[in-house]
């Protein structure tokens, strides 16, 4: 549902567009942070499988190994005779603490606690970061799970609390990152210093690298060309003495659920300058916009205080006119009962470019959580979207009745908590019968979210109860027979959970005789 475009009601107070702070960072177990190894020297004490692995990863990041242990394994050995990268040089001692001076890195192996203790408390007095294998007690820095596409690397941490849940995330990410990310990653590296040559705006390095990362996404098996570099460059080289182009783009937020954003309105929303957002947006979906970008409440809210669409229309031209790319975030679908039309009339006057990405509606959102098909072959031949609220809070006088009577037709009603009621009864007047499956959702999608099941004719009392004892958020009501499956399920739950209580009651009733 569009709840973030609901019409105000008359007793609507205004209020200005202001701009919000983002959430903060949450807090975090460990600092993912990434060394540059290259041609430094680290310190490996320590023989085993393990201390092995650790070889290889320093090896791999072109670090100058130098391994203290008085038997390594057979895995070591093979390493120092041919390592991945940067080279491992053996010394067949143990370590002393005038072997970590000058180190980047320190790496331990050390069954024994006595044995970790003074390793790490050496590594520290010499001013070098410490890890000791298995033992977190006395690590500096933890070496996670890796996705390598270097120079794309992904590093997962579960700071120790779960490294097989670490590797399963890892096996995730490896499967939705394709191997060719890392010819498109190395390019990048290796175009660089052209694209800064350019002397580009900021907003005009981010384009380049947006449509760079654009086609890395489309063809990400295909290795980028030097016809491609030459493309985009000279694309971004005429673009460069121009003068700034802002844009606006209408962003459907869906429901509430994060997950349910379509990729594009991610891509979207990580590209943005600015949100335009309303009250109901959920923080996790704001979380996804691009943390620099600039957060401003253009608060559209029902019966509450709320901006004018006069200012929210003249603050997103003023903002697009600076350069900037301005995303218009709504609840559900913004073509829905979204304003939408006034919006893109209004970019379109002022010639800006403007793009519309669609969002789940609250009504599929709402199917999808009761599981019922809005339009059951069975019992629906239409599906109808209306909404209960006019431009001045009360139900609109131009609603066709006789289609809302229709008992093959599945409604949708938007914005219906005050005018519900009176709804209701003039539909019923027209001919719907009033034990027309009706049910109410609150925050759909939403972790609080909230069913009423009733029929049309007792719905209203149903929902005045349900507000009474706290639900709250956007509000949808759908009505048909097609519901009558969600209601069936919803009562086969009852009965058994009844069944099963008095099952309970009759067994201890049985109990306490014997």
């Amino acid at each position: 549902m569009t709840t973030s475009e609901q019409t105000r009601g008359t007793d609507a107070a205004e209020r200005n567009p202001s701009e919000r702070n983002g959430a903060r960072m949450e807090p975090l177990a460990r600092l993912p942070v990434f060394f540059a190894l290259a041609g430094r020297r680290v310190v490996l004490a320590g023989g085993s499988d393990a201390a092995a692995w650790k070889a290889e990863l320093l090896s791999a990041s072109g670090a100058e190994v130098a391994l203290y242990a008085a038997d390594p394994c057979p895995d070591l050995l093979a390493l120092i005779a041919t390592p991945p990268g940067g080279p491992i040089r053996h010394i067949s001692r143990d370590w002393t603490p005038d072997d970590l001076r000058g180190a980047a890195l320190a790496i331990g192996d050390f069954p024994d606690d006595d044995d970790a203790a003074r390793f790490a408390a050496a590594a520290r007095a010499a001013g070098v970061p410490v890890n000791v294998i298995d033992k977190p007690d006395f690590c500096d820095f933890a070496f996670g799970a890796i996705v390598n596409r270097s120079p794309l690397v992904i590093g997962i941490s579960t700071d120790g609390a779960a490294p097989v849940f670490g590797q399963a995330v890892r096996a995730k990410i490896e499967a939705v990152i394709p191997r060719g990310f890392r010819a498109w990653a190395d390019a990048a590296r290796s175009w660089r210093p052209s694209v800064a040559a350019l002397g580009l705006s900021y907003h005009g390095r981010r384009r380049f690298w947006e449509r760079f990362t654009a086609r890395a996404l489309a063809a990400p098996d295909i290795e980028p060309a030097l016809a491609l570099r030459e493309s985009l460059l000279a694309g971004a080289e005429s673009e460069r003495t121009g003068i700034e182009k802002g844009s606006v783009t209408l962003v459907g937020a869906g429901p509430g659920d994060p997950e349910l954003l379509t990729l594009k309105a991610v891509r979207v929303l990580q590209a943005a300058d600015v949100v335009l957002y309303d009250d109901l947006i959920a923080p996790a979906i704001l979380d996804v916009a691009r943390r620099e970008a600039k957060k401003m409440l253009v608060g559209k809210t029902g019966y509450r205080p709320s901006c004018k669409q006069d200012d929210i229309n003249a603050l997103m031209i003023s903002l697009a006119r600076q350069g900037k790319r301005v995303v218009r975030l709504k609840g559900g679908d913004p073509m829905i009962f979204g304003r939408a039309g006034e919006e893109i009339a209004a970019a379109r006057a002022a010639s800006l470019a403007v793009e519309v990405v669609p969002g789940i509606s609250a009504g599929q959102g709402a199917a999808s959580r009761m599981a019922v098909s809005l339009t059951h072959r069975d019992h629906a031949r239409r599906l109808q979207f209306i909404t209960a609220h006019a431009r001045d809070g009360k139900l609109p006088r131009d609603l066709h009745w006789a289609a809302l009577a229709d008992p093959a037709a599945t409604t949708v009603v938007y914005m219906p908590q005050r005018t519900w009621a009176e709804l209701a009864d003039k539909a019923m007047s027209a001919g719907l019968d009033p034990v027309t499956p009706a049910i109410a959702i609150f925050s759909a999608t939403r972790p609080e979210e909230r069913q009423v099941f009733a029929t049309v004719g007792t719905l209203a009392p149903a929902l005045e109860d349900a507000v009474k004892a706290g639900a709250e958020g956007p509000c949808l009501i759908l009505f048909g027979h097609a519901l009558g499956e969600a209601d069936a399920r919803e009562q086969a739950l009852e009965d058994a959970l009844t069944d099963e209580a008095l099952a309970c009651v009759t067994l201890a009733d049985r109990t306490a005789t014997a």
